[in-house]
Order: structure tokens, then C-alpha cells, then sequence
């Protein structure tokens, strides 16, 4: 990892926080936050191992490395030599990396396929730690953890997201979103099962993609889009309520101005009135992966292209606020 000034590019610090990078990458995204760095880390080529799901922290100022959680062999700290952990995969690749409790600083992650015993190797699980990943303070994995570490159905394949009254929720690549109690998931004991709720993801597809929490007056809402389609729900009663649902594919949704921007990787960025599921428009773009919509400095960006089909040239393309997302046409500028 490194640290870049921002007027000339010229590295501020470098930090390694994996001791084999041939096997262990970051596959999310990095946080900062009360003046730390927090990176996950999962398996570079696939589920196959040695590798371990870690939870680095980091000095954003200096670079140093603070501290290590092992979701393996989580009784030692610090950088292990994959290797030498008889617990293997255990991926954190959920795409916002670790979910922080802005109140308290707490951070929330979920593991792959892997290891599990409930002292020391936590894969296919939702845990929580204390703000220096010091301390695991919360864990959760469902009854079915073999089955699902059997048929590569990753509880890890979304990060965990927030939602109101101490509760949280898990996707997972088994086509489900499992809701949970921040409070009956406490302590290092191992909790399995006992979910307040589970509902099936839009198409009851594998759920790669992280939903979007959109806090509209007093009211929740849920977005979630899988491979075969899109769904809203409402967070209310301590329940999700379904709103709506189409059968329109897409990546990770994202929530800005009013409007739901979904993309769908076979092309074309859909955007939604959020509370009816109404279509508004369809911007041109060409085709993707797990592409996202980027809403940013009043405009919204959205990157194309496949890294498993490299003849498919990345493109960005840029949308301005006003009448662009009114209309497609005209509004592209791309850049590659």
C-alpha cells in the first residue's frame, strides 16, 4: 500500500500488510478514518490457498502498521506467513472492505469460504471488532456454514451494512440477506443461527454486489441488485419490507439526488425514482463486470469494461447533473 501527495504523485510512505503478495491481495476498498488506514486483504488467484483474510490498521500519517486481525488462526496478531496457519482461505473481499460504526468506531467485516471452528478460524462469518481490530467484540455465521464453505457460497460476498435499532444485515453469494442483532451476535462465543430475519436476494441470484442503505426522512430503505434483478425494501418494525422489484440485472446500487443508479453490466446505467422503482432514463454505456456508478462533485461516473475479457477496452464514462440525466443523449464523455 501507498501513501500518494496529491500535487506530484510522489509516495508518502509504502506499507506491505500481506508477507506473500503472490497469494494475498486487496480485493476492497481501503478506509481512513479518526486518522487510520483500514484494509482487508483476500485470495489472489480464486480459493486457492495458502492464504488468510486479514484486517489491517495502519498509521495514515506514518504508514506504520498498528495492528493485525487474523480471521484465521485469530489468537496470533500481526502478519502471518500463510503458510503457517493450518486454517486457509477466509477471504474479506466484500467491495467496501470494513464497515465502521461511525459512532462507536466499530468495524464490521465478513469472511469467504474457509476454516471454521468458532475459537480461532472464522470464515463464512460476520464479525465485529473493537476499533484497533484489537479485540473481536461480535461474530455470527449461519447454521449451514459447512454446507455453504462446501458449495462456495460465501457469507463474505458482500460487506455487512448498517441499519437502525442495533441491527445489521448480511448478503451472501447463497441469494440471501440474513438480518441481525448487533447485541445477540456480542461476545467471543460462537453464534450461529438465530437470525431475526432472511429474504431472498432480487433474482435469488449469488449476491456480488453491496447493497445501498438510503435514509429517506424517517424512513429506511434497502436497495439490493444481483444477476437477475433488482429489489427495494423498507426498514421498518425491526423487519425488511419489500417495495419493489424488477428483473433488470445489476451491480452495486448507489443513492444520489433523489435518484437510484443501477448499472447493469450488460449495458446501459438504469436510474430509478428510489421510493416507486420507476425508470427515469437509461444512459448509454457499454458492457462490465462488477462496474459502480461513482456519484461525485455533481456528476456521476461510471467505469466500463472486463478484466476477464481484455479485448473489452476500459472506458470512463461522465454524466453532469441537469439535462444529461434526462437524456442520454449527448451526455457521454468518455476517457481511455
Amino acid at each position: 500500500m501507498q501513501k500518494l501527495a496529491i500535487t506530484d504523485g510522489s509516495v508518502v510512505w509504502t506499507t506491505s500488510v500481506t508477507l506473500l503478495p503472490e497469494r494475498e491481495k486487496i480485493d476492497s476498498a481501503l478506509k481512513v478514518f479518526r486518522g487510520r488506514v483500514i484494509a482487508v486483504t483476500g485470495g489472489y488467484i480464486g480459493d486457492r490457498p495458502p492464504y488468510q483474510g486479514h484486517v489491517a490498521i495502519l498509521d495514515a500519517a506514518s504508514g506504520k502498521l498498528l495492528h493485525v486481525w487474523n480471521s484465521l488462526c485469530s489468537d496470533r496478531s500481526g502478519l502471518l506467513d500463510p503458510t503457517s496457519c493450518s486454517g486457509q482461505r477466509s477471504a474479506i473481499w466484500g467491495r467496501p472492505g470494513a464497515v465502521i460504526d461511525p459512532a462507536t468506531g466499530n468495524l464490521f467485516v465478513a469472511t469467504g469460504n474457509g476454516t471454521y471452528d468458532g475459537k480461532t478460524n472464522w470464515a463464512d462469518a460476520t464479525i465485529e471488532l473493537n476499533p484497533d481490530a484489537t479485540e473481536m467484540i461480535g461474530n455470527y455465521t449461519p447454521e449451514n456454514n459447512a454446507e455453504l464453505d462446501a458449495r462456495d457460497a460465501d457469507v463474505g460476498s458482500t460487506s455487512p451494512f448498517l441499519l437502525g435499532d442495533g441491527m445489521i444485515a448480511q448478503g451472501g453469494k447463497d441469494g440471501t440477506i440474513r438480518l441481525l442483532s448487533v447485541k445477540a451476535i456480542a461476545g467471543a462465543s460462537p453464534h450461529a443461527g438465530n437470525e431475526l430475519q432472511v429474504v431472498q436476494t432480487p433474482g435469488s441470484g449469488r449476491l456480488l454486489s453491496e447493497p445501498a442503505v438510503w435514509h429517506h426522512g424517517s424512513e429506511e430503505w434497502i436497495f439490493a441488485a444481483d444477476g437477475n434483478g433488482t429489489s427495494a425494501w423498507t426498514f421498518e418494525g425491526g423487519k425488511l419490507v419489500a417495495k419493489w422489484n424488477n428483473s433488470t440485472p445489476g451491480t452495486s446500487p448507489v443513492v444520489a439526488g433523489g435518484l437510484l443508479f443501477i448499472y447493469n453490466p450488460k449495458g446501459g446505467l438504469n436510474v430509478y425514482d428510489p421510493a416507486s422503482g420507476k425508470l427515469t432514463t437509461t444512459l448509454e454505456t457499454g458492457t462490465g463486470h462488477w462496474n459502480s456508478p461513482i456519484a461525485i462533485d455533481g456528476g456521476i461516473a461510471l467505469p466500463e469494461g472486463n478484466a476477464n475479457q481484455p479485448n473489452n477496452p476500459g472506458v470512463l464514462d461522465i454524466w453532469r447533473v441537469g439535462a444529461p440525466l434526462a437524456s442520454p443523449s449527448g451526455a457521454k464523455s468518455t476517457a481511455r
